[in-house]
């Protein structure tokens, strides 16, 4: 049990009742801060809608998901949602942040953070086993963190957390409570947990390659795993999860994966013959499936706010990104307004240039910068090129609104002297040089606070080179530095005023332009019971049924 409430909880109620903070950015970091949801709700004068149980969830049956199967082998490597939700109903992650960004404890029981945020107590749950019967314990938490730390790996993750934890800061308390011991302060440590790559790994089992020993404590087991064709999970008769009914979950027999690549017109054919129940839409546009399905009756959409956004990123160590002007150039050649209309339909958020979005608790109002081809040219010169520039703009085929984007981009910046071919490829192929392109537009999915993407995309390692995320490879010391500086701020107000700064920076010499913030939709069959809207597209589908 939680023997006290952090202090900083009290400063958060009393920031809330001056309307400082929303309720609902109040129970968000309270709950970080080890508070259950339960009781961050009572606190904010909020009642507590515990759901019903009816008494007709309908057991078995399989569910059919359109969905891209890649390549997949280490977890903690993944760099793309759809590999992740199969594997997610195998394996599982410490905290569990919901489409409501309120995260919860999963295979922890709580957590505690010290008085400073440098000292983190994660109690896991006791009784929950693998399902090859190893019991889950604090040593595949460490075993897993250290494979999040290893540079052999290569995983995002030491991206996001490396530069607040350190192996030797991982202590094993006991077998059911690890203590994280942090170089700076830290408050979105339960979130991080959540991360796509973070699933927790059977640490006498897992040797590299998960299809190998898919040992996992979710409540599915991995049958089949065809990479390009299809994967299926059968259900677990021992998983230490229930139901609304009292019974183990899942309440499905199996789940099928099928791929149907990237092209949607199939997906959408087979949601209205009903040979599909539900598209994995995390790593493709989705708009035209919207479109198509948004009034058919045999279909359910469920739309979630959401920071996922198309980044137009460029190579600050390929010329011509290496010249600040010329990057701030090609931002000025934007017109926000237009691109979200034509490519998302008006479906989102304008973008700002900068990764933080509009609903970030910690966002700093700015005004969206206007589409000014004048100033571009006056820079390109400025830069040395005052007959304007020749570039390449590499884009995923696979995503029509990226390549909308790209389109409408190319049209509206030949007036401020940039001439844009842009080189189409199979999404696959993208994801293969993502980092490698010189100027390309890379989806990148929904973090639910603004550190997050800046400390995986726009920072470096101990050794002082680009973090494994970092595409564009720009690192920034005094960007860094309000960056650190921000990750240890629990107060929303000064936490602000930090991103002013970091905002400001990153679009006046930063690496990237953000068109738009896109809506996300979930697409299921009239029958599929139990789905909430996720922002990342997250398939958690423990209690998911069939009618």
């Amino acid at each position: 049990m939680i023997k006290k409430m952090h202090p900083a909880v009290n400063d958060l109620k009393s920031d809330m009742e001056k309307g400082k903070l929303s309720r609902r950015e109040f129970i968000r970091f309270s709950t970080l801060l080890g508070v259950s949801a339960f009781t961050a709700t009572q606190m904010a004068g909020l009642g507590w809608a515990k759901k019903a149980f009816a008494g007709t969830v309908r057991r078995g049956g399989t569910l059919r998901v359109a969905t891209s199967l890649q390549k997949i082998a280490h977890p903690a490597t993944y760099s793309w949602i759809a590999g992740s939700n199969v594997t997610r109903q195998v394996a599982e992650y410490l905290t569990l942040t919901d489409g409501k960004n309120i995260t919860h404890p999963y295979l922890l029981k709580n957590w505690e953070a010290s008085d400073d945020l440098k000292v983190w107590t994660l109690n896991l749950r006791q009784n929950v086993t693998f399902n090859n019967g190893d019991a889950f314990t604090a040593d595949d938490v460490i075993f897993t963190m250290n494979q999040w730390l290893d540079d052999a790996v290569g995983s995002s993750m030491k991206g996001l957390i490396g530069g607040y934890l350190e192996n030797t800061g991982i202590e094993k308390v006991n077998d059911h409570q690890v203590k994280l011991h942090l170089k700076v302060p830290e408050i979105a440590v339960p979130e991080h947990l959540f991360q796509y790559p973070a699933q927790i790994l059977n640490h006498k089992t897992f040797e590299g390659d998960f299809l190998k020993a898919p040992h996992g404590t979710g409540p599915y087991t991995l049958d089949t795993y065809r990479e390009g064709e299809m994967a299926v999970v059968k259900a677990r008769s021992d998983y230490w999860g229930k139901g609304a009914d009292g019974k183990p979950l899942p309440y499905l027999d199996d789940m099928k994966f099928i791929d149907m690549g990237t092209e949607t017109a199939p997906m959408i054919a087979a949601m209205k013959s009903g040979d599909i129940d539900f598209v994995d839409m995390s790593d493709i546009a989705g708009t035209d499936i919207y479109l198509a399905l948004k009034d058919d009756p045999k279909a359910q959409i469920l739309t979630a706010p959401t920071g996922s956004a198309r980044v137009l990123r460029m190579r600050v160590d390929k010329k011509p990104w290496d010249n600040e002007k010329v990057r701030l150039a090609l931002k000025k050649c934007h017109n926000h307004e237009k691109i979200l209309a034509l490519a998302q339909m008006g479906q989102g958020l304008e973008g700002q240039d900068f990764h933080v979005y509009q609903l970030h608790p910690e966002y700093c109002p700015t005004k969206t910068p206007a589409y000014d081809p004048a100033a571009s040219k006056k820079l390109l010169a400025e830069a040395g090129f005052p007959n304007g520039v020749e570039v390449t703009l590499a884009v995923g085929s696979g995503w029509p609104d990226v390549v909308r984007y790209a389109e409408i981009l190319k049209q509206d910046a030949m007036a401020g002297g940039f001439k844009i071919n842009i080189q189409t490829m199979p999404n696959s192929q993208y994801w293969e040089k993502w980092t490698e392109v010189d100027l390309g537009i890379t989806p990148w999915t929904h973090r639910p606070l603004g550190t997050m993407c800046l400390n995986l995309a726009y920072t470096a390692d101990d050794q002082g080179k680009p973090a494994a995320w970092n595409e564009s490879r720009w690192v920034d010391k005094e960007f860094s530095e309000f960056l650190v500086k921000a990750n240890g701020t629990l107060d929303v107000e000064k936490r602000r005023k930090i991103f002013c700064e970091l905002q400001k920076i990153q679009y006046e010499r930063g690496s990237i332009a953000i068109g738009y913030w896109r809506a996300v939709w979930m697409v299921a069959a009239a029958n599929v019971m139990g789905l909430e809207g996720h922002p990342n597209g997250y398939m958690l589908f423990n209690n998911v049924s069939l009618s």
